[in-house]
This record gives C-alpha cells, structure tokens and sequence, in this order.
C-alpha cells in the first residue's frame, strides 16, 4: 500500500477525446496503472494514476490544458469476495469519508489494485498496514457479531 499521485483530466464528450489522452500518454511511455471514466452531459472526468507522475504531468501539460493532481491510497487486493468491503469496513469503523473508489480488473484468483480517496489519508495508511488492519478487522467483527439466543 502506497500513496500515489492521481491525475483528473477533465474531457469534452467527443469522440476520440479520450483517445487522444491515453495515446499521448503511450507515445511518452507512461504505464497507466488504474483508471476510472466518468461523463456527464457536457464533460467526463478521467482518473488515472500511473507508474510515472513527472511523465504523466509532464505529457498533461503540453496536450491537455484542463486537469489536477491529488493524492490518492493505492492498495492490492485480493481478487475475491469481501477484499474490497473489509477495506471500506475498516476505514468506516475509523469514521475515515471515502470521497471515492474503483479497481483495476485483476484475474480470478489473482490481484487487483484499488484506489482510494478519503478525507485522512495518512490516518487511513497507518490503519490499513497488515498488522493493524488484523487487529481493527478482529475489533469489529466482536462488535458485529449477532447475540445468539439460548434455547429452552
């Protein structure tokens, strides 16, 4: 788990919009590592993060002119049910606000990446280190736990 730079291309819904972004970004050598499209009626906004942010800032800057930069937490995960809901179970436990979320497609049985925003990234890494998220994972699974009934 990691903190990466996440870009916000801000896009006009066009065809071959898109296909401009990412083609300069492959021309540059810039592996996007995860990304999310979304539209709405006059523009989409592309999130990506990717395996060189100089690059991919340096690539933005000269072919695009309407994008941002934040931090976002970068974690694998298992490809299995309940990876991604123990995560967000954890971070909500904590009172931790996800802004927002997505995945990468990752192989059954495999990984996949899951991007992060929330409000205290910091607070969020430390909690979601292996050897807290046990401890914080056990502690709410206890208080979740239904009461069982005795039978007479």
């Amino acid at each position: 788990m990691h903190i990466e730079t996440q870009f916000s291309v801000f896009l006009v819904n066009k065809p071959g919009v898109l296909a401009v972004v990412t083609g300069a970004l492959a021309k540059a050598k810039v592996n996007v590592s995860a990304l999310t499209l979304m539209d709405s009626v006059e523009h989409g906004v592309l999130r990506l993060v990717t395996d060189n942010a100089a690059g991919a800032r340096k690539v933005l800057g000269t072919s695009h002119d309407e994008w941002a930069e934040s931090d976002v937490l970068v974690m694998e995960l298992g490809n299995k049910p309940g990876a991604f809901a123990d995560v967000v179970n954890v971070l909500a436990d904590a009172h931790i606000n996800i802004s927002y979320a997505y995945c990468t497609g990752g192989a059954v049985g495999g990984k996949t990446t899951a991007v992060f925003k929330v409000a205290d990234i910091k607070k969020a890494k430390k909690l979601l280190t292996p050897k807290n998220a046990k401890k914080t994972k056990k502690a709410a699974t206890a208080r979740k736990a239904p009461a069982r009934r005795s039978k007479r």
